[in-house]
């Protein structure tokens, strides 16, 4: 994808989503689209939350240990204060951030800006997770990952929590989650 111009000669932009479960690629993901977009010489900006420091204070980084550097935000309204002049912003771990987030990514595509956005589409209990399904109606492109469930080794779309606390927001890994199909997660859940 690229920045496309629209008739009157200004730059269109607008909002692709990358979810789906834990271990699923979509960080994985979202970071080919940004080192892409470097390569075309595009002005990237990527925003994390800053409660997300599993991996790195700064980097975002897969679990497949692929990196690119990012600046850690409290509040979405700070992406937009900060993405002066991008062409291209990238945002992680989507589902953390606050009631505004689908508002600044609305101002940002307006302005012409092309918004990646990665997150988790539903928490541990199967249910919508955060701002992502606001920001799922909003998208023009849709891309949902899916992993291989840990129980049966068929498609998983479910992240299943595997020690016990009931708080919406639990950071964690392989130590805590493990990717689960519909079977196999709701048999334990």
């Amino acid at each position: 994808m690229f920045i496309e111009p629209d008739i009157r000669g200004e730059k269109r932009g607008w909002i692709e989503v990358i979810c789906g479960s834990m271990f699923s690629g979509k960080t994985e993901e979202l970071i080919r689209r940004l080192k892409r977009a470097k390569f075309a010489n595009l002005k990237t900006e990527i925003f994390k939350p800053a409660l997300d420091t599993r991996f790195d204070e700064i980097k975002i980084i897969s679990h497949d240990e692929n990196a690119i550097q990012s600046t850690p935000v409290d509040t979405a309204q700070t992406i937009l204060l900060m993405a002066q002049d991008a062409d291209v912003i990238g945002i992680d771990e989507a589902q953390f951030f606050d009631e505004e987030l689908p508002n600044v990514c609305d101002a940002l595509a307006l302005r012409g800006v092309r918004v990646i956005v990665a997150g988790l589409d539903m928490d541990f209990t199967g249910k919508p997770f955060g701002q992502m399904p606001y920001i799922l109606a909003k998208a023009e492109y849709v891309t949902k990952l899916h992993a291989i469930c840990m129980k049966c080794g068929n498609i998983a779309n479910y992240s299943y929590r595997k020690v016990s606390n009931e708080d919406q927001v639990m950071l964690g890994a392989k130590d805590a989650y493990e990717p689960r199909c519909r079977k196999c997660y709701n048999e334990e859940s």
